[in-house]
């Protein structure tokens, strides 16, 4: 009976402590419930909480790389829709000394012109430029339909050639729209991450565009080497500068979100180099 008189006080203690101890757990549960509900993020014991925020400088320079972009990529839809890649010019007198033709075309479509003689420059022996008024008949090409190749002037285009500077010139458009959509989620969750996926997809858009400017003007030279019936005069117009530059701009671009990227400033850590050594 002693025993029992003295463990009791013990025993009532200690579940005094355990009582005291769940409460407290559950005052602090419910205020943390209580955090949750209002909106705050509350970091519980022992886990810690990373989160890369953009700066408001780094946002504006991302907008501002991104704007470069955007020219770039508006450039090359233009360049891609017209069909002025190449001039094709009979000679001014070849035809008859009143009308001359001349052709020009892109990836999709071809247009062959008639102009007047009386309206071209007398000191130029080709017919055209293009800008000039003339009857104009235009046709889609028959590549992507029933698989025809297209005839100008009795000269044959190079359907393979053609079709692969088409299918590099939607690639590179493709890769644009991605890195369009990882700029817009960089700038919409406010993250870093998503500026090197958008780096890949422009750098290589701007690399596709210079390879279909490549392959279409291997197609121009097997069109022309086709038939040599009809002298020609061919030049690269006005559509293949534009999608040139559209190139090297989305090239810049890409090198811009390269840089932004980094979790250093590399010209400021070449200045401070520089001033160490000249210290």
């Amino acid at each position: 009976m002693y025993l029992v008189i003295r463990s009791a006080p013990t025993q009532n203690r200690v579940t005094k402590r355990r009582i005291h101890l769940f409460t407290a757990q559950e005052d602090e549960g419910r205020g943390m419930a209580a955090l949750g509900g209002l909106g705050v993020k509350v970091a519980r014991p022992g886990k810690r909480t990373r989160q890369h925020r953009l700066s408001d400088s780094s946002e504006g320079k991302i907008k501002l790389s991104f704007l470069v972009a955007v020219i770039g990529v508006t450039l090359t839809i233009l360049g891609m829709g017209t069909e002025f890649w190449v001039e094709l010019s009979q000679p001014k007198h070849f035809r008859n000394n009143q009308t001359c033709e001349m052709a020009h075309y892109g990836l999709w479509k071809s247009c062959v012109r008639t102009l007047w003689v009386s309206d071209i420059d007398p000191e130029r022996e080709s017919c055209g430029p293009v800008e000039l008024h003339g009857e104009s008949n235009c046709t889609y090409f028959k590549f992507y339909t029933s698989g025809e190749n297209g005839v100008i002037f009795k000269k044959t285009t190079d359907k393979g050639l053609h079709i692969a500077a088409a299918m590099l010139a939607l690639f590179s458009l493709f890769l644009m729209i991605m890195g369009s959509v990882c700029i817009t989620m960089s700038l919409s969750k406010s993250v870093l991450f998503f500026l090197k996926p958008a780096t890949v997809c422009f750098v290589l858009s701007g690399v596709l565009v210079f390879l279909s400017l490549i392959v279409f003007h291997q197609s121009v030279l097997a069109f022309l080497a086709s038939d040599h019936t009809i002298p020609l005069h061919h030049e690269m117009s006005w559509s293949v500068a534009c999608v040139g530059s559209a190139g090297a701009i989305l090239i810049f671009a890409g090198v811009l979100f390269l840089l932004l990227s980094l979790p250093f400033s590399p010209l400021d850590k070449c200045f401070r180099q520089q001033s160490n050594s000249n210290a």
